[in-house]
């Protein structure tokens, strides 16, 4: 009420007639007398993202501008989303090794967070029960810091067995549904919509990482989800 009040009288008798000292008087009472319901408008500030992945996060075998997180950024910034996204991308990087830097990755700068560990997990044959145990470590930590998650998924290949696959597959719906994360269901769902034939020249000698097409690729599957995770973040 006091708000509409003086600007009532601001309207009524403006600043036209007044100088000097008088106008600094004037304003001088427009903010005491308005007091704290006049806040100032500022841009918002961007929402500061973390990437906690391996070798597919750090851009292995890629100039910097074409890896996962540059094209990201990228892609976010067409799609007119502002962010500020941190490579946490280590090469070789386990789902263990996740777990054990979580902590310390989570500065408090950090709002958001997408997790796209295990591949390394499934290089090894490592158990399924030992990646749940290190990928819940991670999303526990986040809800400890108050941090939203995209959790990206990857499914096992069928040479270990039906029941490892079953067992693999299952840790990332599971943990996305039990620690309210954001799930998407592959890294390369972009490289993988392009049909079988196809999806070989998107990636790299090995046939493992991707190139830079198939990168772009892969952010424009992963992007909508990123999308979703900023606007929770934004919501906290």
């Amino acid at each position: 009420m006091r708000t509409r009040l003086f600007v009532k009288v601001f309207l009524t008798y403006g600043l036209c007639g007044l100088r000097g000292k008088a106008l600094a008087a004037f304003l001088l009472l427009a903010v005491t007398f308005v007091g704290p319901t006049a806040r100032p408008v500022y841009a918002e500030d961007p929402v500061t993202v973390l990437a906690l992945g391996d070798s597919l996060t750090q851009e292995y075998g890629l100039v910097q501008a074409d890896g996962f997180v540059p094209q990201l950024g990228q892609w976010l910034t067409q799609q007119g989303t502002a962010a500020r996204l941190i490579n946490g991308g280590v090469s070789g990087d386990t789902t263990q090794g996740g777990a054990a830097r979580a902590a310390w990755s989570l500065t408090d700068d950090v709002d958001a967070m997408i997790v796209a560990l295990g591949g390394n997990d499934l290089l090894r044959g490592i158990d399924p029960t030992v990646s749940r145990a290190n990928l819940e470590t991670i999303l526990k930590v986040a809800e400890q810091k108050g941090v939203p998650v995209l959790l990206i998924g990857l499914r096992a290949p069928r040479n270990y067995g039906p029941e490892y696959k079953t067992a693999f597959d299952a840790i990332y719906p599971e943990l996305a549904e039990t620690h309210d994360a954001l799930y998407l269901e592959s890294f390369f769902a972009g490289i993988e919509a392009q049909g079988g034939g196809a999806q070989q020249k998107y990636f790299q000698a090995d046939g493992i990482h991707p190139n830079k097409a198939g990168v772009a690729l892969i952010v424009e599957g992963i992007g909508p989800s990123v999308v979703a995770l900023i606007e929770r973040a934004g919501q906290k």
